[in-house]
């Protein structure tokens, strides 16, 4: 499987500017302080090697092939790759598709408990 960038746009909280990032598939804090984001929440990051850090983060406007939702994005530091993460993924829908370098719309599973035979 490999890498591929793909464009999201970020959205300033009043939804007057935007700025599009070409992800890796948690985003430096640079252009979302420009958008007007500050950090609300603080979130605990197990590292590869082991290795525990705490970065900040905020609630923000990502819109991605059209369609805006809110979602976490953890601040790195400057030199950080931008990363598209599992839970916008998911909040989205998509999955990559490494072979096209693109992402698609994955149907979602809805757990209905009648069709489990539960009432």
């Amino acid at each position: 499987m490999g890498a591929f960038r793909y464009p999201i746009v970020i959205h300033s909280p009043d939804d007057t500017r935007k700025h599009t990032v070409e992800v890796l598939a948690d985003t430096r804090a640079t252009y979302l302080e420009e958008l007007g984001y500050q950090a609300g929440l603080c979130r605990k990051l197990r590292l590869a090697n082991g290795r525990v850090i705490e970065r900040e983060g905020a609630e923000v406007v990502v819109e991605i092939d059209g369609a805006r939702l809110t979602t976490v994005v953890i601040f790195g530091n400057p030199d950080t790759e931008p990363l598209l993460g599992a839970v916008t993924l998911e909040q989205f829908s998509l999955v990559p598709d490494p072979v096209a370098w693109r992402l698609v719309p994955l149907e979602a599973l809805l757990m209905w408990t009648n069709a489990l035979g539960r009432r």
